[in-house]
């Protein structure tokens, strides 16, 4: 029997695996996703997609570094049309996070799923904390604090930002009000901060 997909290279093979991986995620949810079901998905053999990801773990924390550099791509080309003052740059981290929760809901589902797994959740933590770094070095300027309360805060207002998108999709607040929210938390931090 003839094959009718397509060849791919294996990093393109890899691509449109995780392209399937987040379609399955954001239709049935992380606990949908399995290598077996990413395999039927996808139209390809088991044992193609065990040499790509080897495990299920494999397979998410590929997928949610995947749907991270996506995310922070977004972040860093909004901050780079930004207006150089806190206000604008605080809002432009708002706004792109919570575009960023609601155009990939998958990328919450996927990190819920993560946690507990001490092997995924130390790969979550690395990109939590890239992140962090991504918003410390674009309020730096605005803050007068040092480089480890400057982290600090960030920390907390991606905390708040994670817990903020839970009642926006939960419809318990719109768009506006939680960049409105995330902003100024975020602009307090920088001004309430004590400089340790």
């Amino acid at each position: 029997m003839a094959s009718t997909s397509t060849r791919l290279s294996k990093p393109a093979r890899r691509e449109q695996l995780l392209d399937t991986a987040a379609a399955i995620v954001r239709t049935q949810g992380a606990d949908g996703l399995t290598l077996v079901t990413l395999a039927e998905a996808a139209g390809v053999s088991r044992p193609i997609v065990y040499d790509h990801f080897g495990t299920r773990s494999g397979l998410l924390l590929a997928l949610y570094r995947r749907l991270d550099e996506v995310h922070r791509a977004a972040v860093t080309r909004a901050l780079q049309a930004a207006a150089p003052a806190a206000e604008e740059v605080a809002r432009v981290i708002s706004a792109a996070y919570f575009a960023c929760a609601t155009d990939m809901p998958e990328l919450n589902a996927v990190s819920a799923a993560l946690k507990g797994n001490p092997e995924m959740e130390a790969g979550r933590q690395e990109m939590a904390d890239n992140y962090v770094g991504l918003m410390a070095d674009a309020l730096r300027p605005y803050a007068h604090l040092k480089p480890d309360a400057l982290r600090l805060s960030c920390a907390g207002a991606l905390g708040a930002a994670e817990a903020l998108a839970g009642e926006l999709n939960l419809g318990r607040a719109s768009a506006d009000e939680v960049v409105t929210a995330l902003s100024g938390l975020i602009l307090g931090s920088l001004k309430a901060g004590v400089d340790r």
